[in-house]
């Protein structure tokens, strides 16, 4: 089925029509139609014995009659037809506030006015809605502090947000057309990602991790970059960490300097009397005691932060999960540990790590199911990803959870706050984590452990 329509070049213009216009076709069907009924009147007219005024007024008549009929039909049908290639038109420039008011249903013109008219509201609301996001993208880009590059096939410049302008110190105007290669972004393009590396741009050096990602625009490759300064953040988190440390450090080199300056003053006053009491010994014996003791809690401190500071990356092999969890619950002989479900897993790990970590948990968890004479349970689970170790014991719980793996930090007498750093350090070397929260429906606490198959 053929549909006769105008065609356009390709610059846009409409092309010089084939054959007769649509005005054209219309006039000479018209006339074509009202020719016969015409023929048919002037010949009756010139039959009749008629005078010839008479008969000359009639024919004029008629043709005035005929005349203007055609004009009406014209006028009836051009017209709409005119007024939908306006508003096709201002459509085309992007002026959505143009309606025709003929537009009314049930009428086959007046449906395609309709359709016009509902296809103007649909493309302003749509108009809208991409200005608004347009916006919102901006105010996005402007208040996020990652420099964010867009380029396009040819590496030149399109877009910029006020991050990367403070990165590569140029304002847009400035920026925008320059290639990767001129404001030093080439490598950043050419790397794998996501990615961290250290790097000096105009606003300064520092570490920083490079995304990138591509989208099509016009049909042709863009790339998006996105540079994030990890050097502010890392510092940060770098402070906080040496706060948290040196308040742990502070809390146990007090907790062991404070008994060995009062002793060695109460040394000081005995030794100076004179004549010497006569139980002087037993107060330098006692008092040198004290200061022994607190010595080794220092020396027994700063060994677990040398086994902290100093262990090693795990030594991965496959093994069966199942035998060395049953191995953990042996050696825990304070409190029994219930062995749940364990299904056959094979994991890639260190083992002597995993076992140490284990110990560690099972220990803690024992140690507080004594305190409430209740039990601890340890189970196995996994899917096609991860293995899930669980221990629950039925202790009081966990009373504040924020420092849970601040190291050498600790609630329990003689403990050295190691112990969980040591297990979340071993879990996360290993691609998993560790996970201690209060148990739901009853008192105690759940660890999980989560380790990749």
């Amino acid at each position: 089925m053929s549909v006769d329509a105008q065609t356009r070049r390709p610059d846009g213009n409409p092309s010089q029509p084939r054959g007769l216009g649509f005005e054209v076709k219309f006039a000479l069907l018209s006339v074509l139609l009202t020719l016969p009924a015409l023929s048919l009147a002037i010949w009756l007219l010139s039959e009749q014995a008629w005078p010839l005024g008479v008969r000359t007024a009639a024919i004029a008549a008629v043709l005035l009659v005929s005349a203007y009929l055609w004009r009406q039909l014209r006028h009836a049908v051009v017209r709409p037809l005119l007024t939908l290639v306006n508003l096709i038109d201002s459509l085309r420039a992007g002026d959505y506030s143009l309606r025709s008011t003929s537009a009314r249903r049930g009428d086959a013109l007046g449906e395609v006015l309709w359709e016009v008219n509902a296809l103007s509201n649909t493309l302003r609301e749509d108009r809208l809605r991409v200005q608004e996001t347009g916006a919102l993208l901006s105010k996005v880009l402007g208040s996020v502090d990652i420099a964010i590059f867009a380029f396009d096939d040819q590496r030149k410049l399109m877009l910029i947000n006020p991050a990367g302008e403070r990165l590569v110190a140029l304002s847009s105007a400035q920026a925008l057309g320059k290639s990767a290669a001129d404001l030093g972004l080439e490598a950043c393009c050419d790397t794998d990602t996501p990615a961290t590396l250290k790097r000096t741009f105009p606003s300064g050096g520092g570490s920083f991790e490079i995304r990138k990602a591509t989208f099509r625009e016009g049909g042709r490759p863009h790339e998006l970059l996105a540079i994030s300064d990890l050097s502010r953040a890392l510092r940060e988190e770098e402070r906080q960490a040496w706060q948290r440390l040196i308040r742990v450090l502070a809390h146990e080199l007090n907790n062991s300097l404070a008994p060995i300056r009062s002793m060695a003053a109460t040394l000081t006053t005995v030794i100076a009397r004179e004549p010497l009491p006569s139980d002087w010994r037993e107060d330098v014996q006692c008092a040198l005691g004290v200061i022994g003791e607190r010595a080794e809690s220092l020396t027994r401190f700063m060994a677990s932060y040398t086994r902290l500071a100093r262990l090693p990356p795990p030594n991965k092999r496959r093994f069966a999960l199942a035998p060395l969890i049953k191995r953990v619950a042996r050696l825990e002989q304070r409190c029994s540990i219930v062995l749940g479900e364990l299904p056959e897993v094979e994991i890639f790990a260190d083992a002597d790590q995993l076992e140490q970590a284990l110990i560690n948990l099972s220990k803690n968890a024992a140690e507080a199911a004594l305190e409430t004479a209740g039990g601890v349970r340890m189970r196995l689970s996994c899917n096609a990803d991860n293995a899930l170790i669980e221990i629950e014991d039925d202790g009081p719980g966990l009373a504040k959870t924020e420092n849970l793996f601040v190291p050498f930090f600790t609630t329990k007498p003689g403990g050295s706050g190691v112990g969980l750093v040591l297990a979340l350090q071993i879990a996360e070397n290993h691609g998993g984590s560790l996970t201690l929260a209060n148990r739901a429906t009853a008192r105690g606490c759940l660890v999980r452990v989560s380790l990749p198959v």
